[in-house]
């Protein structure tokens, strides 16, 4: 550098870079799409080695919410209340085609898809979807926030 000048730059790409991993899950289980979420997180996988996504117990503690399977009108307000819970920046995945759109459950008791309920920054669709593809959509989030395509809530 040359006498009398400096360099500047947006913190946005410093700030999205330590957003993006890793990143601190918290996860919505239902039906059968639970089955091969949990396929994902175990030692076959490796879900927290693979992604960065580490779980956590509390929702005031995530950053990411994965929510897996069918919602029901009845839990439904739990899911709001447990978004509502994290702080921010915080994520929304919807795994299984009932999560995205409310699958082959077309009736009274299951909510058309979460977004009805909650912003959805992703969608990983399938029924159910295998573990391989709800490892790529993780590594597929986290790549979008270190770009900032992604902003958070």
């Amino acid at each position: 550098m040359s006498e009398g000048s400096f360099f500047t730059t947006g913190m946005a790409p410093l700030v999205n870079w330590a957003r993006h991993n890793p990143l601190s899950r918290f996860t919505f289980l239902s039906s059968c799409c639970a089955v091969e979420y949990l396929a994902a997180t175990g030692p076959h996988y490796d879900l927290s080695r693979s992604s960065g996504a580490f779980p956590c117990i509390r929702p005031e503690q995530a950053d990411l919410l994965m929510v897996v399977g069918t919602v029901n009108m009845k839990s439904a307000p739990r899911l709001r209340q447990t978004w509502e819970q994290m702080s921010s920046p915080k994520w929304v995945v919807a795994v299984g085609a009932c999560a995205c759109s409310g699958g082959c459950f077309e009736n009274y008791a299951t909510v058309p898809g979460i977004d009805h309920i909650v912003p959805v920054d992703l969608y990983v669709p399938g029924c159910p979807p295998r573990p391989e593809q709800i490892i790529h959509g993780l590594i597929e989030l986290q790549e979008r926030i270190r770009n900032g395509t992604l902003r958070p809530r």
